[in-house]
């Protein structure tokens, strides 16, 4: 289930398991933050601070990391001072606690003090997990903050920041934002905060391209889609402009290899309705519906050819060879002559 809101900032849904907020809206005594989404998961302890601070303004905030830190020092930093002032003690990469700590936490989530909010930040994954699941036990808010793997996740996201800094965002602009600025959701925040600063809130197809020119028309996609389509001119061309604006050679192998694999699975599938494709084969229904048409032109034995291409090239641009870009260039050639094998 997805869920907005608390946890992982306002700007974004998380994974739910979310225990509620106190009915005045402090924050619960003892909180958990599990997942490896970065800066979800740094959202997620700011806005504990943002609501112990709204209840107490001179609320304090201390981050400790959980290896450098032993039990009777943290039993300190959760001990009450003698003036009473609120705190919020932020222990990161809980995973890595041992025994000890993982005692001296659960003793305090069964007996948390007045005006001090425990936060653990915890990775997720099979270390540390029983000190997370008795954690869940002793009544700790959970805010899962898991990586955002899927298009249609991070396509989700963008829209979500958009709209959290009071903008909108079309469908189109989604689609080119992604593709102009990669998976990072860092850097898709701030993309997302620059352009709804510049267009006034209103982000579509052609405000993300003004703003990402160099990007957008000129990244590893953009070669590979001539590429797949047979454009050997505009191929070569839009290679060379992403190798001069300083794409890396390595995005643009992973590019080509992508754009391959995608025909290989769309081919396969046969001309089922994207939408319900979707889910099968992990891919949105645009771009299903995109490599459709794409794939028509290709024979199977074509699409064997492209694989190789793609394969030595993405090993030539990590080592193998000595000029990686001119390895990208014969990469280029070689698939759009796999595309005319009858």
């Amino acid at each position: 289930m997805w869920e907005a809101g608390h946890g992982c900032g306002p700007s974004w849904a998380t994974m739910v398991d979310v225990t509620p907020a106190a009915s005045d809206g402090r924050p619960e005594p003892v909180n958990l933050v599990i997942g490896e989404e970065e800066l979800l998961a740094e959202r997620a302890v700011q806005e504990v601070v943002v609501r112990a601070r709204a209840a107490d303004p001179e609320t304090e905030v201390r981050r400790l990391r959980t290896s450098e830190v032993d039990a009777q020092e943290l039993a300190e930093h959760l001990s009450p001072s003698l003036f009473a002032e609120g705190r919020v003690v932020v222990l990161s990469a809980a995973q890595e606690a041992g025994k000890d700590m993982v005692a001296a936490v659960l003793r305090y989530a069964a007996e948390p003090a007045d005006g001090i909010v425990l936060v653990l930040q915890h990775q997720g994954g099979a270390r540390g997990k029983s000190f997370a699941d008795d954690l869940r036990k002793a009544g700790a808010a959970v805010t899962r903050c898991e990586r955002l793997t899927r298009p249609a996740e991070r396509a989700d996201f963008v829209r979500a920041e958009v709209r959290r800094l009071g903008g909108k965002i079309t469908g189109d602009a989604v689609d080119v934002l992604l593709e102009a600025v990669g998976s990072e959701l860092r850097e898709l925040a701030s993309a997302a905060g620059q352009l709804v600063a510049d267009t006034g809130g209103v982000v579509d197809e052609k405000a993300v391209r003004r703003y990402h020119r160099g990007r957008a028309e000129a990244t590893g996609f953009t070669v590979a889609d001539k590429v797949v389509a047979g454009d050997r001119e505009g191929a070569l061309e839009a290679l060379r402009w992403a190798l001069v604006l300083g794409v890396a050679p390595v995005l643009v192998a992973d590019a080509l290899a992508d754009a391959v694999r995608t025909l290989a699975k769309v081919g396969a599938a046969g001309r089922g309705d994207p939408n319900r494709l979707a889910g099968t084969l992990g891919m949105p229904p645009w771009k299903i519906r995109k490599a459709q048409g794409q794939v028509r032109s290709w024979r199977p034995e074509g699409l064997t050819v492209a694989f190789a291409a793609a394969a030595e090239a993405n090993a030539d641009v990590k080592g193998a060879a000595a000029d990686p870009e001119f390895a990208l260039e014969r990469a280029v050639r070689r698939i759009i002559d796999a595309r005319d094998i009858r």
